[in-house]
């Protein structure tokens, strides 16, 4: 009996008709439309404070660039 995703393909999944592998393909992914299976890996995404990070070194680093003494034309 396969114990892995990759060996349940390559042993099964992958033996089947191509109606049959878009049929259980089908099921699997309503299944996970009804179990409000979360997709998105909350480690990548930004808190506050690196906003007001990211939003004060860039301010910093386009006053090098820009002096205040330094006329804009």
């Amino acid at each position: 009996m396969p114990n892995t995703a990759h060996e349940i393909y390559t042993q099964i999944i992958q033996t089947l008709p191509l109606t049959e592998r878009l049929r259980l393909a089908n099921l699997i992914l309503n299944d996970l439309a009804q179990h409000d299976v979360v997709f998105m890996d909350k480690s990548d995404t930004w808190s506050e404070e690196d906003l007001v990070d990211v939003t004060n070194f860039s301010l910093q680093y386009t006053l090098t660039l820009f002096p205040e003494d330094e006329e804009i034309a």
